[in-house]
């Protein structure tokens, strides 16, 4: 028989009550809300547009990150009707170094489709918010309580952690993303969802953070399960990350006698589709040839391989790149497909931070090219 430690691990707590919970995390919220450029204050209107805006450009990206690209979206786009006008190369190009361009083109479509559609209102609902292009369950919720009160049950990264906590949720991400869902629907109030919803995204930003969360500043830590039995660090759990395997590939910098460079538009559909590119290779895990990389060559000419590699990490898998550089003649030139241009006007074109790089390591010497 094992003998008793004289340490007895604290009994957990009853499942949190919705009701108390909401009211503590709401009045924490109201003093505590972090200032971003989309969201109102705590307990008045916001703005569809900005919200649904912002949110799509949040997807896997931080909040540091979307800060600027939201601010000139805004300032060039004031309303809906303003982007469902815009080209949509314009788009692509305002919309370059945030990735996830799937994310830019359906923007674009679900501007038109309220423009045209819906007078440029959004549908008011979860149920009407999620047939427009490009808004999930995620997002139509998000937008239907924060942006028109309604109640929504609204899960992101943070709200998945300190649900995790409050519940003592031990299945690993991602089987246990239904579970969170349940939980947060227990929790959420019917007065103030998307203030509710906005308060679990700070808490969880600032102070259940991943590593080391602050539970004495915690506005509801007497409901958290997690933290009275010692493991609230230790949540959400994950399963094991499957190693992303390796693509390689090479990009052709080719320039003609006025220094203009040539790049090309990628096909619609498909990875960075619809995005501007140095001319490239196909991508394969399989290491190609010299060979097999020149043959796919925007133009028959002598190529010279740049020292070093250029390296990008995607969601799948991780890119290595080969860069050849040429310079052409006028006659060559006029024969390459795709556009030429001026080196000083790269930072205006939809390049992908991948192609960003290669522009980068092409032009090593000449300093830097890009405003952000």
């Amino acid at each position: 028989m094992m003998k008793d430690s004289g340490k007895r691990r604290k009994k957990p707590l009853a499942p949190p009550s919705g009701e108390a919970l909401a009211g503590k995390l709401l009045a924490w919220y109201d003093i505590h809300a972090r200032h971003l450029p989309w969201r109102a204050r705590p307990g008045t209107p916001a703005d569809p547009y900005a919200v649904w805006l912002s949110e799509i450009m949040l997807q896997q990206t931080t909040v540091v990150t979307v800060g600027p690209y939201f601010r000139d979206f805004l300032a060039r786009w004031p309303r809906v009707t303003d982007l469902a006008a815009a080209p949509v190369e314009d788009v692509m190009a305002a919309w370059a170094g945030l990735g996830y361009y799937s994310r830019a083109r359906n923007l674009h479509a679900c501007a038109q489709t309220v423009a045209t559609e819906y007078g440029g209102i959004f549908p008011d609902t979860e149920e009407g918010l999620i047939k427009l292009p490009g808004i999930g369950p995620y997002t139509a919720a998000a937008v239907a309580a924060i942006a028109f009160g309604k109640r929504a049950v609204v899960v992101d990264g943070n709200i998945e952690r300190v649900v995790a906590r409050l519940f003592s949720l031990e299945t690993p991400l991602p089987l246990v993303k239904k579970e969170i869902k349940v939980c947060t629907d227990l929790i959420t109030p019917e007065r103030r969802a998307g203030d509710f919803a906005q308060g679990l995204m700070d808490l969880g930003a600032t102070i259940c953070t991943p590593r080391s969360p602050s539970c004495s500043r915690c506005p509801i830590i007497d409901f958290c399960t997690a933290q009275a039995t010692g493991i609230a660090e230790t949540l959400p759990r994950r399963a094991p990350k499957k190693k992303r395997p390796t693509r390689l590939g090479a990009c052709f910098w080719m320039t003609r006698p006025d220094g203009a460079v040539l790049l090309r538009r990628r096909p619609p559909k498909g990875l960075l589709g619809g995005m501007m590119e140095v001319p490239t290779t196909t991508w394969l895990e399989n290491q190609s040839t010299e060979d097999q990389w020149l043959a796919q060559a925007p133009a028959s000419v002598t190529w010279k391989k740049r020292g070093g590699l250029v390296s990008h990490g995607f969601t799948h898998f991780e890119l290595q790149l080969v860069v050849y550089e040429a310079r052409v003649s006028a006659t060559i030139a006029k024969k390459a497909e795709g556009i030429w241009v001026p080196v000083d006007q790269l930072d205006g074109e939809a390049l992908p931070t991948v192609m960003r790089k290669v522009v980068a390591h092409a032009m090593s010497d000449a300093g830097p090219l890009f405003s952000k």
